[in-house]
């Protein structure tokens, strides 16, 4: 499998999620800089990961979503490949809309990190295959603006349509519907404030988020 992780200014967890990546695929991944304007050929997975791109200003991700690695990403995606967005790359994905909806502050206002439970709302996505439906699963978080919302048509879309991947099994951040994690339509792209990368190797605390990146594997 042939993967590669985007790298913004302010990007804090892309070499965690380049590890996560080697580690389950046994490749390295191809490192891609904001500016660049294209992608490798044969790309099967594409990663945007955590942190604060360009410091956060305006709002989380919307200065990043103008970026030039931008358009061959949505191109990609719409080819099929599958892209993973974890905080702040789930904030790119809402703001270049490839997944509906926004992160917002997180209700208490302040900035949250600590391992949160979490339940695997659906296991038919290439996301959340190697987990059962309904499981418990603990994953860290680290986030400010993580309070996902969106209108209630929207959301009873993301319902009935069964891509809300995963839910915090407690309020976390006033997420609307307690939701952590959705796919898009097509079912190849996932966005998770959650870090799955930081919970793959039992000696830092749990691998919860190992089959994450297995299931993309599939």
């Amino acid at each position: 499998m042939n993967s590669a992780v985007l790298v913004f200014p302010g990007s804090n967890c892309d070499r965690d999620m380049a590890v996560a990546l080697e580690t389950v695929t046994g490749k390295k991944p191809h490192m891609i800089w904001h500016g660049d304007d294209s992608l490798p050929d044969g790309l099967d997975i594409i990663a945007l990961p955590g942190g604060f791109s360009y410091g956060d200003y305006l709002r989380s991700g919307a200065m990043a979503a103008r970026s030039k690695i931008i358009r061959p990403l949505v191109e990609a995606a719409n080819r099929g490949v599958r892209i993973l967005g974890v905080c702040n790359g789930f904030q790119i994905l809402t703001e270049i809309g490839l997944l509906p909806g926004a992160l917002m502050r997180n209700e208490n206002i302040d900035f949250i990190c600590k391992d949160v439970d979490l339940v695997v709302a659906q296991s038919h996505s290439v996301f959340t295959n190697r987990y059962a439906a309904d499981e418990a699963i603990t994953i860290p978080v680290a986030h400010h603006d993580g309070n996902y919302t969106a209108d209630d048509a929207m959301l009873d879309q993301l319902e009935n349509e069964d891509r809300v991947a995963f839910r915090y099994a407690d309020k976390v951040n006033g997420s609307a519907r307690n939701i952590a994690g959705i796919i898009n339509q097509q079912g190849n792209v996932l966005g998770m404030m959650p870090h799955p990368e930081r919970a793959i190797d039992a000696l830092h605390g749990g691998i919860d988020g190992r089959r994450v990146f297995e299931g993309l594997m599939g």
